[in-house]
């Protein structure tokens, strides 16, 4: 039991000291030889190393015309590089027991590494060879490719992500943050070997990566294997310049018929920037709205007082480019518009009246007496550390982070509410059979 009490006793440390606390675990900012940032946590409790990192651009990046572009490059990083075609890759890496891993989201293409001390050299030449010298071999792009469109035709029937996508679709025509990250049926086949590199050369670099880790290792030895891997790479990407965009068709409803017993909503609308100073009471309004599963409003109005759901949710998207407030849940077809109305009204109620004194006390206190499970494993507190530069809050920002939730006030969460929820319209999404559906184009 010695090394997870001192891997909770450290995890703690990080989330709850203040700056000037001696104890609190250090983040250490290490700038390598070859100019590369890196947020390091050094922990002696494992033998192990975990990083986390991101090339800022992601699937925003897609050809306008070949969505998935981003999606397919993540899948085939690992599939082959250097001398090693697909099956040497993962024999090296199964040897050593590392865990490499890439994915795309709409901002960034992120990935992830970790290893045991004892093999932490060849585990940063797999990965420098992953990034810099990719194969993107014939056989293994028709066959992720073959993966990802047996993964297409299974959401293409599925409600919940015919609502996502479509939603995502209204809310943003002709702009990257439109397009579905795993592409479509008719995109991804179109998708070459020469589509891939091209993608890779012109966003995988230097000055767009961000870089966490957290582990056994001294810093002088970190940046060593850091410009390992990441130094030969290209100084600048090439990103295409992203339009910064506010979801349309507010106010909206569309219902696609889908013969299945439940009825999926999707709804949402503006929300806020990770930047905008009203993001915080904003954050602490959701959790009162829909964000806190058992105690949201939501949740007690639609499940506990009406048997209408099983689950529902809202939640704060902060994308690069635009902010977003989305929610979703699913009930049955002749409820669907009652519970429609529940959530827009609810939503009215909480923006014209804001919290309770007990609602606010408690969503609080509950925000930050979690915070620490975000930071329970090596691979948690690098993923934290990693968001953190993503969204540049700053190196201390787990130090203020508990202070500025304790802060918000119910007059800041007015304020708050007044800016993205006030005239409570939302774009719907209503996939199933729903009975008396709010007709498409009426307002919220």
């Amino acid at each position: 039991m010695i090394r997870p009490l001192a891997f909770a006793a450290m995890t703690l440390a990080l989330v709850s000291a203040t700056p000037n606390d001696a104890r609190a675990t250090k983040i250490e900012r290490i700038v390598t030889a070859a100019g590369i940032e890196v947020w390091h946590v050094r922990d002696h409790t494992l033998p192990m190393i975990s990083v986390e990192f991101a090339f800022t651009g992601g699937a925003a990046q897609d050809p306008a015309d070949k969505p998935g572009t981003a999606n397919l490059v993540a899948g085939l990083l690992d599939e082959g590089a250097g001398e090693l075609d697909a099956r040497a890759f993962h024999e090296r890496i199964e040897e050593r027991a590392v865990v490499l891993a890439f994915g795309a989201q709409r901002d960034a293409l992120r990935g992830s590494l970790k290893t045991l001390s004892e093999h932490r050299d060849q585990a940063f030449d797999l990965l420098r060879l992953a990034l810099t010298a990719p194969r993107f071999d014939g056989a293994e792009v028709e066959r992720v490719k073959a993966g990802v469109l047996a993964g297409l035709r299974r959401r293409s029937t599925n409600p919940g992500d015919i609502a996502g996508e479509r939603w995502f679709a209204r809310a943003f025509p002709g702009h990257p943050y439109g397009k579905p990250i795993q592409g479509t049926l008719d995109s991804v086949p179109h998708i070459t070997a020469d589509d891939l590199r091209a993608f890779h050369r012109r966003v995988i670099a230097r000055s767009n990566l961000k870089l966490a880790t957290v582990g056994a290792i001294e810093a002088k030895d970190l940046a060593v294997l850091v410009d390992r891997a990441f130094g030969a790479l290209p100084a600048t990407p090439d990103l295409a310049a992203i339009q910064e965009i506010a979801p349309q068709g507010i106010g909206e409803r569309e219902v696609i018929e889908l013969d299945v017993p439940q009825t999926v909503i999707t709804f949402g609308g503006p929300g806020l920037k990770r930047v905008d100073p009203d993001f915080i009471p904003a954050y602490v309004l959701n959790h009162i709205l829909g964000g806190g599963t058992f105690s949201s409003r939501l949740y007690k109005e639609v499940r506990e007082k009406r048997g209408l759901a099983y689950s529902i949710y809202s939640h704060l998207v902060p994308y690069q480019h635009a902010g977003l407030f989305l929610g979703g849940v699913s009930t049955r077809n002749d409820r669907a518009a009652e519970t429609l109305s529940i959530i827009v009204e609810e939503i009215r109620r909480i923006a014209s009246e804001g919290p309770t004194a007990d609602e606010l006390a408690q969503a609080k206190s509950y925000l930050i007496g979690s915070y620490a499970l975000r930071f329970d494993t090596s691979s948690k507190i690098a993923g934290q550390l990693l968001d953190i530069q993503l969204e540049n809050l700053g190196i201390d920002y787990i130090n203020r982070r508990n202070a500025l939730i304790e802060a918000v006030s119910a007059e800041d969460v007015r304020r708050a509410a007044a800016r993205f929820l006030a005239d409570s319209k939302l774009l719907v999404m209503l996939v199933g059979r729903p009975h008396k559906a709010v007709p498409a184009g009426s307002g919220g």
